[in-house]
C-alpha cells in the first residue's frame, strides 16, 4: 500500500511539472480534489486575507506555480498530494474551463471523446453515446446545451484539449485574452455547465482521486488549449443589465441620481463573499459604465474590492475589463 502511494505521489509530481513546463501554473490536490496543503492562518484569532504574500504555501490556487523548483517544494511539502491543479485565468494561456457534466445515467453511454461531442461543432447530431430519450431525473444533458448554445449564438468550438473525469464528465480546456476577467460559475451558461475562469482551477490530467483518474480524451493530449470563441466568451462573461433611462424626479437631474445609485453598486461589491468577488465587482463596473458614470465610480469600487479579499490590482483589471466591454465595438 505504501509503495502504491509513493508510486501515485510521484506519478502526481511528474505530471504537474510537464504541465508547469508548458505555462500552466499548478500546485498539489489531495485525493479530495481540494488543495494539499492546509492554511497556515489556520487557528488565528481574526480572519487573515492573505492570498500567498506571507511567503508560506498553503493559498490553494494561490500557490499555483510554473516554476520547477516552486513546484517541487509544493509537492515536498504535501507528499501525500495525489492530484494536481491548474489555475485558471492566469497567463501566458488564461485558461478558461468548460465542465461538462455528463455522468452516465441508465439511458446513457459511456462518455465518448471531443470527436464526436461538441467540439466538433455546433449540435453536430445527438448526444455522443444516447440510446433512448432521458429519463426523469436522469443527470442534465450538458453535451447536447453546449450544443445548443452554439447553435444559437453561432459559434463551433476549435480541437482543444479535452479532460476525462472519473464520473463520466468532460473539461474542456480553452484560452481567454488577457483584458477579460471570466469568473467563475455553476449552472449559469447552462444546466450542468460549470465555468472555471479566474481564481479556480482545473483537476490536471493524471491526477487520481478518491473517485478515480483523470485522463485525456483520445487525441487531444498533444493538443494546445485553443482560444474561446468570441461568441462564447461574451456568454461566459456576467451580462450587463438592460440600460433604462434615468428617472427625473422635479428638481431632480441624472448628476443627482448618479451618486445614489453608486453608492448601492459600492455596497453590493463591499458585501462579496470569496468565490463571487470579481463576478459582483465586474457586474458593478458594467452597470456603472452603463449608466455613464463608471470612471467617478472607480476608486470607490476599487476600495470596496479591496476590503473584500482582492489586490489593487486584481480590481483594476476587472474593471478595466468591463470598461472595454460596455464601450461596444
Amino acid at each position: 500500500m505504501a509503495i502504491t502511494a509513493r508510486h501515485t505521489a510521484t506519478l502526481a509530481l511528474a505530471h504537474a511539472l510537464s504541465a508547469a513546463d508548458r505555462g500552466l501554473p499548478v500546485f498539489p490536490l489531495s485525493p479530495t480534489k481540494l488543495p494539499a496543503l492546509r492554511s497556515p492562518h489556520r487557528g488565528e484569532p481574526e480572519p487573515v486575507l492573505c492570498r500567498g504574500e506571507c511567503g508560506r504555501p498553503g493559498h490553494g490556487v494561490h500557490d499555483a506555480t510554473t516554476d520547477p523548483t516552486g513546484v517541487r517544494s509544493l509537492f515536498t511539502a504535501a507528499p501525500w498530494a495525489t492530484g494536481y491543479g491548474i489555475a485558471c485565468g492566469r497567463p501566458p494561456h488564461h485558461l478558461i474551463g468548460i465542465d461538462l457534466d455528463v455522468t452516465a445515467g441508465p439511458t446513457s453511454g459511456p462518455a465518448s471523446g471531443p470527436t464526436s461531442g461538441p467540439t466538433s461543432g455546433p449540435a453536430s447530431g445527438p448526444h455522443p453515446g444516447r440510446t433512448s430519450a432521458p429519463a426523469p431525473n436522469s443527470p442534465p444533458d450538458s453535451v447536447a446545451a453546449l450544443q445548443q448554445l452554439a447553435l444559437q449564438h453561432l459559434f463551433t468550438l476549435p480541437e482543444t484539449v479535452v479532460v476525462l473525469t472519473p464520473s463520466g464528465g468532460r473539461h474542456i480546456w480553452l484560452t481567454g485574452p488577457p483584458n477579460v476577467v471570466v469568473p467563475n460559475s455553476a449552472g449559469r451558461l447552462a444546466p450542468g455547465i460549470d465555468v472555471r475562469g479566474a481564481g479556480g482551477y482545473l483537476v490536471g490530467p493524471g491526477s487520481v482521486t478518491a473517485r478515480g483518474a483523470y485522463r485525456p480524451a483520445p487525441g487531444t493530449a498533444d493538443l494546445a488549449p485553443a482560444p474561446c470563441p468570441r461568441a462564447l466568451l461574451r456568454l461566459l462573461t456576467p451580462p450587463a443589465p438592460p440600460t433604462r433611462a434615468p428617472h427625473r424626479r422635479h428638481g431632480s437631474g441624472a448628476a443627482q441620481e448618479q451618486p445614489a445609485r453608486g453608492h448601492g453598486l459600492v455596497q453590493f461589491v463591499r458585501a462579496a463573499h470569496p468565490g463571487q468577488r470579481n463576478t459582483r465587482l465586474f457586474w458593478a463596473a458594467c452597470r456603472a459604465y452603463e449608466h455613464g458614470f463608471g470612471e467617478t465610480l472607480t476608486e470607490p469600487l476599487v476600495d470596496a474590492a479591496v476590503h473584500t479579499g482582492l489586490t489593487e490590482q486584481e480590481a483594476r483589471a476587472t474593471i478595466a475589463s468591463a470598461a472595454r466591454l460596455t464601450a461596444g465595438p
